[in-house]
């Protein structure tokens, strides 16, 4: 009897606690959330989309599907019912599109808004609103995949066309003359090594230079330096040249006024007297040379002018 009690409680306290596990994960499953309808009408693919997927509105989670079924009134339109938390802020501008989680496949539904009209779009059971059905990445993908394919194809042919024989040979040149260019850079820092090794020296030596120029000009710049004595005895001597100078201005001064006013005119008179000379040689040359025999028998007497005895014109000369 005791053995079959224990089994009855055991048995018993098994059955309650299955029980207990199945109440607990029928509450924390049940959802509780109030949500509204609405219909997202797609004209595109909805490739890897299923019941139960999830609906984000710009990434949070608002609801899920409801359902998937082609719409009866337009043959290949396919109507999505989604159910949206009452706290979700669709507009009228709100849009739904197609994204995917990483690269397992699996759709959700993205809710998004354009903002061009932003007054609230209200829906219910019995008059769901409708939601337009942008496409997804992959849509717009497989209508441009042409042009893509052509731009491929493009640079698939600017590929083949650079890897030519021509542009080999051509980017083999290049690459020599950059290897050529990178040895003389080699060369020329191997010459210029020496002279770098050499520069400390010639720091310190710079270094000691304009440290005794800097002497210099502090000795020179001192008033009792020698620079300064110099430049005094320099000045004495200029003013002692100054009054030399001034000394023998005012002797050729005295010099030039006795030549003005005493030799001069006594030059001036001189060359008077040999002028006067000149011409009277001139004129005994003149009465020698007309009259020979005036040295012997002296100058013959001079005809008479006008008002003189003895003048007679020379008219009455030629009348005669």
């Amino acid at each position: 009897m005791e053995n079959k009690s224990h089994a009855f409680w055991a048995g018993l306290f098994t059955v309650a606690l299955l029980a207990a596990v199945a109440a607990a994960a029928f509450l924390f499953n049940v959802d509780r959330a109030v949500r509204v309808p609405y219909d997202l009408i797609a004209r595109t693919n909805v490739t890897g989309l299923y019941a139960d997927a999830a609906v984000r509105y710009r990434g949070l989670d608002v609801g899920k599907v409801q359902s998937i079924k082609f719409d009866p009134a337009n043959p290949g339109q396919i109507l999505i019912r989604i159910l949206v938390d009452t706290h979700t802020p669709i507009t009228r501008s709100t849009y739904g599109s197609l994204g995917f989680q990483g690269v397992t496949g699996i759709a959700f539904i993205q809710l998004d808004d354009t903002g061009r009209d932003t007054s609230p779009l209200a829906s219910s059971d019995k008059q769901i609103a409708q939601l337009p059905m942008h496409p997804g990445l992959l849509d717009q993908l497989q209508k441009r995949g042409d042009v893509l394919l052509r731009k491929l194809e493009m640079v698939a042919d600017d590929v083949d066309k650079l890897l030519s024989p021509e542009m080999r040979t051509q980017l083999l040149g290049t690459a020599a003359s950059l290897q050529h260019a990178a040895d003389g850079v080699t060369t020329l820092t191997q010459q210029v090594a020496p002279v770098a090794g050499k520069l400390p020296a010639t720091l310190d030596q710079l270094d000691r230079t304009l440290a005794s120029t800097n002497t210099l000009i502090t000795t020179l710049n001192k008033p009792d330096g020698p620079f300064e004595t110099n430049l005094n005895k320099v000045g004495t001597a200029a003013a002692q040249a100054g009054d030399a100078l001034t000394s023998m201005d005012s002797s050729l001064q005295d010099l030039s006024a006795q030549v003005g006013y005493e030799t001069l005119p006594r030059v001036n008179s001189l060359a008077d007297d040999v002028r006067s000379a000149a011409r009277s040689v001139d004129r005994a040359a003149d009465t020698f040379s007309s009259s020979p025999r005036s040295v012997l028998f002296g100058a013959p007497p001079a005809a008479p002018g006008p008002g003189e005895r003895g003048f007679v014109w020379p008219a009455a000369r030629a009348a005669q």
